[in-house]
């Protein structure tokens, strides 16, 4: 006997927009969304403060689609990429670019926007870098808080420990740092 799945399953287009780190989304020209991922998702719904707009685009992101708008009519014949940058806090950064995307002829130009959380980039790189420096687990720690740009003052109080163990630490991971680099050489 054979049995049918109810679960729908992903097209290949929405599972790999699904397996980006940014945030990707599709708009019309008028600001609606055709796609989103869930990235994109979290995104829209920290800019918008938390206040449900479903599938609204929030203004800092519009703004930046507008702008592409008013470069696109200046320049009509060019390829443009608009980039902004969007701080919501000490910690939170996102960087948007928005270009034109022509999906078929005879249909409206879109918008692919992607959307980066700053944060999380340093995090991703710093955690590569950590494994491949080969840092203790609390090296790793004091190196992500230093590669997000906090002072060693700062680290010192986040992680509760002094700020001369912080020095040692960074100390030790600057050692590791040198030795790999040297290997390359």
């Amino acid at each position: 006997m054979e049995t049918t799945s109810c679960v729908k399953r992903p097209s290949l287009l929405q599972a790999v927009l699904e397996g980006f780190i940014d945030g990707i989304l599709i708009l019309t020209n008028q600001g609606e969304w055709l796609h989103a991922n869930d990235c994109a998702r979290r995104i829209c719904h920290q800019l918008s403060k938390g206040i449900s707009q479903p599938d609204r685009v929030p203004k800092e992101i519009w703004n930046t689609c507008e702008r592409l708008i008013e470069s696109l009519n200046r320049y009509p014949h060019q390829t443009l990429t608009v980039e902004d940058e969007i701080n919501t806090g000490q910690t939170t950064s996102y960087r948007i670019r928005a270009q034109l995307l022509n999906l078929e002829q005879g249909h409206s130009p879109c918008f692919l926007v992607t959307l980066e959380d700053r944060l999380q980039s340093i995090q991703n790189a710093a955690i590569a870098e950590a494994r491949h420096y080969g840092l203790t687990p609390r090296e790793i720690e004091v190196w992500l808080y230093y590669r997000a740009n906090y002072s060693y003052k700062d680290i010192s109080s986040r992680k509760f420990i002094s700020y001369n163990t912080v020095k040692k630490h960074m100390k030790n991971i600057y050692a590791k740092r040198q030795m790999v680099l040297n290997t390359l050489e």
